[in-house]
Order: structure tokens, then sequence, then C-alpha cells
């Protein structure tokens, strides 16, 4: 889908605007010297001075076109052409150009390559994403549509009768936790308004959501996440450490000038050295025979980007830890 178009109409190119100019500029001590000679009735001849200047003139003009050419109209025209190359093929087309010019035309080339590489990279992630899902969505409903034929057309006993219901309510509630973490990672990749909430808040609402897990956090600090961006963030940490049979996270927070790191860590098995490659790629999860999406850290980091911030997995000798960074609240 293209955007809005632009009527068409002639329009003059940037190159004829330029040397028309310098034409007009170059005309004008010409035509000031015609008509001086044009009012001097001694002779119509132009003398050497005259000359001279104007040669001086034309050899400024040539000068300053070439100047305006190398600096202004030649890199536009380049980073035109570019920006069609990328609209056909792609990453490979996202290059520098050979020349700049001048500083505001830099500036300009690089926004758009950051630009271009940001689409690019968003429309791969989404086509990966869609396949992903695909398969996730298509699993589950598979086997549904099996079970729900098998109890339609198989003479089975009322134990088997229930075994197969339960196959289905299982997929049904793995399909509805997709959607809802769906709906998360659609709202993570909005724009979010500002917020703040403190890492004392974010115990409490931990605390309330996972009994079965202590929170902990030291000092408090205060974070410039609203809060419902931070229940989303730490309820996946929190989550993965529960179901991963961890008995205590800890939030820890440390400051410097522009940005406050919060270290979650738990005190489960940890995760092992050939998943950790792993944990923030899509439905990647150790757990999906119960029920695991393999989203919420790709949720998390979506939400955090969309704040400006960041999160990292840790090297520990036990357990599992995440850094958030996030800026200092202003």
């Amino acid at each position: 889908m293209s955007g809005p178009r632009i009527a068409e109409k002639w329009r003059p190119r940037l190159g004829l605007i330029v040397f028309s100019v310098l034409l007009a500029v170059l005309a004008l001590p010409a035509s000031i010297v015609i008509w001086f000679r044009a009012l001097d009735n001694t002779t119509s001849r132009m003398g050497p001075i005259e000359g001279a200047a104007l040669g001086v003139a034309l050899l400024l003009t040539i000068a300053i076109a070439f100047v305006l050419t190398r600096t202004i109209t030649a890199p536009i025209e380049a980073l035109v052409q570019r920006a069609h190359e990328i609209d056909r093929g792609g990453r490979a087309a996202i290059q520098p150009l050979d020349n700049y010019g001048t500083r505001e035309i830099a500036a300009l080339a690089q926004a758009y390559l950051d630009l271009a590489s940001r689409l690019v990279d968003r429309s791969d992630y989404v086509q990966s994403f869609a396949a992903h899902v695909s398969h996730e969505l298509k699993s589950p409903l598979t086997a549904i549509r099996g079970f729900a034929e098998l109890l339609r057309d198989a003479e089975m006993t009322q134990e088997e009768r229930r075994r197969f219901l339960d196959h289905i309510v299982t997929d049904a509630d793995r399909l509805d936790g997709l959607l809802v973490r769906l709906r998360e990672l659609a709202r993570a990749e909005l724009p979010m308004a500002g917020g703040h909430t403190s890492l004392a808040a974010i115990a409490a609402e931990l605390s309330e959501r996972f009994p079965a897990l202590r929170i902990v956090f030291e000092p408090d600090a205060v974070i410039a996440l609203s809060p419902e961006a931070a229940a989303i963030v730490f309820g996946h940490l929190a989550d993965n450490s529960a179901q991963h049979g961890a008995t205590t996270l800890t939030l820890s927070a440390a400051a410097n000038a522009n940005f406050i790191s919060v270290t979650a860590a738990d005190d489960g098995p940890g995760i092992s050295p050939g998943n950790r490659a792993l944990v923030f790629q899509p439905f990647f999860s150790t757990r999906r025979e119960s029920g695991g999406t393999g989203m919420g850290l790709d949720i998390a980091r979506a939400m955090l980007e969309a704040h400006g911030a960041s999160i990292a997995l840790l090297e520990t000798e036990t357990g599992a830890a995440f850094e958030i960074v996030v800026p200092v609240p202003h």
C-alpha cells in the first residue's frame, strides 16, 4: 500500500532552478555594461576592464554552479534514486551515498537510511511473526478438530470421551492464552503514554498475582514505566520464575545520571547454555506442553523498547537474572 499520491503536474528540476538563478546573476553585470555602453556616445566598444569584469563574473558563476551541483543537486538526486532502489531491492539497497554535500543533506540521508532500515526490519519481523502465529494457531485448532471428529464419529467409553474433552479444553486454553499474548504484543507495539512507578508498587502487584513467589526489592526506586507497562514486563518475568520452580524473585535497582538499572533475579534452576540465545525468540518455550506460548519475553522487550528501555539476560551461576535498563524519569 503506497502513501498519498502527489498531484501530477510539471515541476522544475532543482538543477534547472539553480542554473537559472546563476544565469540571471551573470546577466546582471552584463546588462549593466551594455546599458552604460548605450549611454556613452563616444564609443560602443567594450573596454578591457569591462571585458575582464564580465570574464571574472562568468568564471565565478561557473565555480558557484559546480559547488552547488556538487553539494546540493547531485546528493539530493542520488538520495531520490537510492529511495527508489530501496523500494525495489529492500535491505540490499540500504547503502550510504558516495557524496552527501552539506551537513543538512547528510543528516537527512542518515535519517532516511535509519528509517528504511527500521521499516525493513519491521517487515521481516512481521513476516516471521505471521508464520509463527499461523503455526501456533494451527496446531491446537487441528487437535481440537481431530478430537471433535472422534467424539462425533467413534464409539468410545465415558472415560475416553472425558479424556478427549479434557484435551479440547486444554487446547482451547492454549488458544486463549495465545490471543491474550497477541493483544499484549499489539499494545506493546503502540506508542505508550509516559508514566512512573516504583519497585515497591511493582513488588506489591506481583505478590498479589503470584502468591507462591516471594518478591523482594532493594532499594526502592522510581522508574520511567507506566504501571500498566511495568505490570506486563515484570509480570512475564515473575510468571517465568514461578513456572520454572523459583520461590523468590529479587528486584534490585542501581542508578546513574541517565539510566536506572533494575535486575530481576530468581532462585530457580536457571537457563541452560543451549537456550540462552533463544529466550527472546518469539514462540520459543521450554514448557509448551503445559501451555507456555513462548511470547512473554518478546512482549516484555517490545514494551520496554516502546519506552526507550531495554532488557538483557545476565550471566549467573544460579537461577535466572535479567537486567532492565530504563531512562531516568524527568
